[in-house]
């Protein structure tokens, strides 16, 4: 199988991978006095203003939630989500054209430096995911046990990311066009994701339409966690994996057959 090669050619490379992975963490706090509190800083800062703004001055209402901290915690809870997929989809699609002077120098399997970003990034979500459980343990809205749940929605984003990434890194070494496009295209794609709105206030028509958007159901899934609701809608994300499966394929596919073109080009 292409994918099973690939991956076994990145799994002699893992130490590697764990070494990039480790030195793009450490470098963040290169030259800076308090260390590790940056990580923690802009999400608690974020949490802070939303919290502050939406609970105790605007204090708007959500549908079922008596809590003055709901929105806040829907708002959180998307943008840290949405943060996760364009930093990791964002990064993925120039990472070749980023990195072009190490591969004309180094070999090494290409497809690791994808997978170090989706690490990197997914390590930098579980912090911020760190944080905001702390947050709603101080106002009294942790999710309790139903936070377990965030672990496949994660899983499954990654997946999805990585698919649409690594299609749109190789497409990108032969049309540099596609990471501008990209630019632009996350503009709409956040607008159209129920992060600061709530989809139940679009009119039916409006919302089975955006209910084709990949993200909607993985988004419902991660705000119904931290809301504490009765539990995720685990059918809805069948959508959202088929989708994942078959951008993985493609990906794979894509970069397999062209891999060998990649360098040239750069």
């Amino acid at each position: 199988m292409i994918s099973l090669g690939m991956l076994r050619d990145v799994w002699t490379y893992r130490d590697f991978v764990a070494g990039s992975i480790k030195r793009e963490f450490l470098s963040r706090f290169t030259g800076t006095q308090l260390g590790f509190a940056w990580v923690i800083a802009s999400p608690l800062a974020m949490i802070a203003i939303y919290t502050v703004i939406f609970a105790e001055i605007m204090r708007p209402s959500m549908p079922g939630h008596a809590s003055k901290f709901a929105y806040s915690i829907y708002l959180c809870a998307g943008l840290l989500t949405w943060s996760l997929f364009a930093e990791m989809l964002g990064r993925t699609v120039n990472i070749f054209i980023e990195h072009a002077n190490v591969l004309k120098k180094v070999s090494f399997p290409k497809l690791c430096l994808p997978i170090i970003v989706a690490v990197s990034s997914s390590v930098n979500f579980v912090i911020l995911l760190a944080t905001f459980l702390i947050f709603l343990l101080i106002v009294g809205a942790a999710p309790g046990w139903s936070i377990l749940a965030v672990l496949p929605v994660l899983l499954l984003q990654v997946a999805f990311t990585m698919g649409l990434g690594i299609f749109l890194a190789t497409v990108n070494v032969f049309y540099r066009d596609v990471n501008q496009g990209v630019g632009v295209l996350m503009q709409f794609w956040f607008w159209l994701t129920p992060i600061v709105y709530v989809a139940d206030a679009l009119p039916a028509s409006v919302r089975s339409a955006l209910e084709w958007n990949p993200l909607w159901p993985l988004m419902r899934a991660y705000q119904s966690i931290f809301l504490g609701q009765s539990g995720v809608d685990w059918a809805a994300l069948a959508y959202p994996l088929i989708l994942a499966l078959a951008l993985l394929w493609l990906g794979m596919l894509s970069f397999h057959k062209l891999q060998g073109e990649i360098v040239d080009e750069l």
